[in-house]
């Protein structure tokens, strides 16, 4: 009897068993079908920037970053390398044009976030304002966590705006240390996902190559013909100081002095700009000089709050009077028109200061840095958006 007793105790477990399987599997797919950016994100709701340009002449990178309390490292590399990333991207041509740029961040396996979403948050949307995205990046703390690769890839296919022409470079860098298979969300269904949609997923495991390999991180990369890189994420970003970066920081301040702020978040807009600044400065003078440059380049536009950008793109804003910056009101066209064209020479005069000097820049680091062979996000990034961008038609000017 007892033995009888044993024998459907054991079959009801594993009845048991199977039946929770399955149930978890029924709510994962319920969960994506029902899913939205409300209830991915909770009340606070974020809305997909809008594509300012979506002509074949764009770079789109949706950047993924593990967020856990070992990752630290990986937020710090982030802060301290993004402007040496974008002023490299900003030599970017194709066609004989300036592609547009845009960058989102998603962060992932932090477990402040809700369990509901998988630990995913959308920290910004696609945008070309480069200055917004390095103030949410100098926000994030880590706290965690699970680790879901699959679910954030999919998240992000699913709530971008994603360019849908043929030859735009359409780019994903997933970044973290944990197993790759982990979460609700296959991640060779959603690597799948994005090849068929002509998006590249690269692959970077913050720690020793083999291991990466192991928890399926190069054959994640694999699936989309994506790179894989290793990086030790806890390495300090090295800077070589030159002669120009002196220069450069002024000329920077200088061109700060050429922006008309508009609209109701023209000021706000504006005192980022310095904040961001000062948190380049925080870095090294050399860091600065990298987000000098890119502010000097033909990706810096800022005509949702500069008059001067906003008049170049749409020379008929100045019949919108309730678009008028303070400074503005009460004068003649002709006045202001007068007034932008003189400062959008002065800017150009700076822009080209800052670029003449960047090449003199380069040249002093080129035979003056001392290259490891350590590979950090920076290097993996570069090397990797290079070759990608080559096969699109893209050529980065060294």
């Amino acid at each position: 009897m007892k033995k009888k007793q044993s024998y459907y105790l054991t079959f009801a477990a594993i009845c048991f068993t199977v039946l929770m399987a399955v149930n978890y599997q029924l709510n994962a797919l319920n969960y994506f079908r029902n899913l939205t950016t409300s209830t991915l994100f909770g009340s606070s709701k974020i809305e997909p920037s809008e594509i300012t340009n979506t002509s074949d002449n764009s770079i789109q990178i949706a950047l993924l970053l593990d967020t856990s309390n070992s990752m630290d490292g990986l937020i710090e590399q982030t802060k301290s390398q993004l402007w040496k990333i974008v002023s490299e991207l900003s030599n970017t041509d194709k066609d004989g044009q300036t592609p547009n740029l845009q960058i989102a961040l998603y962060e992932y396996g932090n477990d402040g976030l809700p369990a509901r979403s998988g630990h995913i948050r959308q920290v910004m949307p696609f945008t070309s304002n480069m200055d917004l995205l390095s103030e949410k990046l100098f926000n994030l703390s880590t706290n965690g966590g699970e680790e879901y690769c699959g679910q954030v890839i999919q998240t992000s296919l699913d709530n971008l705006s994603w360019s849908n022409t043929e030859d735009g470079l359409r780019l994903i860098y997933i970044a973290g240390n944990e197993g790759f298979n982990q979460g609700p969300v296959s991640h060779s269904n959603a690597c799948r996902a994005a090849n068929d949609h002509g998006i590249v997923v690269n692959t970077i495991f913050c720690g020793p190559q083999h291991t990466g390999i192991n928890l399926g991180w190069k054959t994640a990369a694999q699936l989309t013909g994506g790179a894989f890189a290793s990086i030790d994420h806890n390495q300090v970003t090295t800077y070589t100081a030159t002669p120009y970066d002196n220069q450069i920081e002024q000329l920077n301040q200088e061109l700060n002095t050429t922006f008309i702020p508009y609209g109701d978040k023209g000021v706000e807009y504006l005192q980022n700009v310095t904040t961001q600044d000062a948190n380049a400065s925080s870095y090294s003078r050399s860091n600065v000089a990298d987000r000098a440059v890119f502010k000097s380049s033909k990706m810096y536009k800022n005509d949702a709050w500069d008059f001067v950008d906003a008049f170049e793109k749409d020379k008929s804003i100045l019949k919108d009077k309730s678009k008028l910056p303070t400074k503005y009101k009460g004068k003649k066209a002709v006045e202001i028109e007068a007034d932008i064209k003189n400062e959008k020479a002065r800017r150009d005069n700076i822009k080209q200061q800052i670029q003449d000097l960047s090449k003199k820049r380069k040249q002093h680091i080129k035979e003056n840095r001392v290259e490891t062979e350590t590979i950090n996000l920076e290097k993996s990034m570069l090397k990797s958006i290079e070759k990608q961008a080559k096969k699109k038609g893209y050529k980065i000017k060294n």
